[in-house]
């Protein structure tokens, strides 16, 4: 069985997120979790995390509609999916889920700041 737990995930003032709360799916199924936002229209960045039983949590995929491709990292895309159709929204999919595949899934979004410009 494959469960993520919602969590409103609290960046700078907070209560602006939220996800699909639980899901339960057999092994062999896909599973996706929807994410959104009522922030503005700059935070259009999406971080999709994992936190496996006993694990710290780590980074699977970043998603932003300023990029068509998205960054896994260290993680498969043959593995896990993830969309980004509007600054608002996202999706996270784990594919043919497996028994290891149990943990919290969770999004978190931010705005693009750009560190480099003089003015900022």
């Amino acid at each position: 069985m494959f469960c993520s737990e919602c969590l409103n995930v609290k960046l700078c003032d907070g209560s602006d997120v939220t996800q699909t709360s639980m899901i339960w799916k057999k092994q062999g199924e896909d599973v996706t979790i929807n994410c959104n936002h009522t922030k503005d229209i700059f935070h259009n960045q999406m971080y999709w995390y994992r936190q496996l039983p006993g694990e710290t949590m780590k980074l699977v995929v970043f998603t932003s509609t300023a990029k068509p491709d998205h960054d896994f990292g260290n993680f498969s895309p043959e593995k896990f999916a993830a969309t980004k159709p509007d600054a608002y929204t996202g999706t996270f999919t784990v594919k043919n889920l497996e028994p290891k595949d149990k943990g919290l899934y969770f999004c978190a979004v931010s705005k693009h700041s750009d560190t480099d410009a003089p003015s900022s």
